[in-house]
């Protein structure tokens, strides 16, 4: 088990922040086999460009990094917020020392695949930061970039929700709400069947909380040069790949407000905006918006601002609608 000691400054310090570059590592893990096998359908679909990568790119010798617990962290520097992007990453990952990355090398390049003659070349030579990232890049820009923007819809609707549960319950729940198989106990988050064990001490840093699309599981930085961090899966994954979890059409509600209406009205289980709703369910947003106000004017969702964006929710009708049509 592995436990963070928590204390109030750490609890006020603690944030949320999203990160490609750990998303497109894990992306990466999963189609080399060394991790969460992707949903068949994300596979078939992506795996053709990966391999071709993997021929005419140096992509192999970012590969031979990774290992099934994770990479260097040079590969997938720490976010510093929820505007986090690919080429915030990028430049993180293009300014490493070549010193820097050559230590992490020494410690995460041990499998065979660092053997190969073509990594090594790339691994020994005197640009290899800038090979890793080119190929890194391009990878982003055919494996995950036009799928990114539905991706991060779904992550920051997590947030939202995991904002208001703050608000409304505290710290305590939100944290064990992450995962079943973390608890809060005795002033600690305790995190069981983790392949780690010990306590770690975060000393009024305050935890770092990641939502991922790919983390199956919970997922921890412990070490320099990242605060201490937890990732986690984010609300909706499941809908994403198409499991048994995906948002359902109940047939009563689809009958009674129609199929794309329904869709809204069930995935609305937390606040969201036209812009989120639209990535995150694949949809015009034109179109969400024209659904959205025809459910509000039949009382079913109301609206209100929050900074810069308007978030709808359902009322509670809306709600017993919902939970009344399964």
């Amino acid at each position: 088990m592995l436990r963070f000691e928590v204390s109030v400054e750490d609890l006020l310090r603690s944030r949320f922040a999203l990160s490609p570059a750990m998303d497109l590592c894990s992306l990466l893990r999963s189609l080399a086999g060394q991790d969460r096998p992707l949903p068949r359908a994300w596979a078939t679909r992506l795996r053709p460009a990966f391999e071709r990568l993997r021929r005419e790119t140096e992509l192999n010798a970012a590969l031979a990094l990774q290992t099934p617990q994770g990479g260097p962290n040079f590969v997938a520097p720490p976010p510093r917020g929820l505007n986090q992007t690919w080429a915030d990453d990028l430049a993180v990952i293009r300014a490493t020392p070549l010193e820097a990355a050559r230590r992490e090398f020494a410690t995460t390049a041990t499998g065979p695949s660092a053997r190969d003659p073509r990594v090594r070349a790339v691994l020994d030579s005197p640009d290899a930061v800038s090979r890793i990232a080119a190929a890194m890049d391009q990878a982003w820009h055919e494996l995950l970039a036009a799928d990114w923007p539905q991706l991060r819809a779904i992550c920051e609707r997590d947030v939202v929700h995991r904002v208001g549960v703050i608000g409304e319950h505290g710290w305590a729940t939100t944290i064990e709400s992450l995962h079943p198989s973390i608890a809060w106990q005795a002033g600690g988050i305790e995190i069981g069947h983790f392949p780690q064990v010990g306590t770690v001490r975060l000393a009024g840093d305050g935890l770092l909380l990641i939502p991922s699309v790919f983390v199956g599981n919970i997922a921890a930085h412990l070490e320099d040069p990242w605060p201490r961090t937890l990732a986690y899966p984010a609300r909706g994954t499941a809908a994403l790949w198409g499991e048994q979890e995906t948002v359902p059409q109940p047939d009563a509600l689809t009958a009674l407000v129609g199929r794309a209406r329904a869709r809204l009205l069930v995935a609305l289980d937390a606040p969201a905006s036209t812009s989120h709703l639209a990535r995150s369910l694949a949809m015009a947003p034109g179109a969400v918006g024209d659904h959205l106000a025809i459910l509000r004017g039949a009382g079913l969702l109301v609206r209100a601002r929050s900074g810069r964006s308007v978030l709808y929710r359902r009322t509670p009708l809306g709600e017993a609608l919902v939970g009344g049509s399964g």
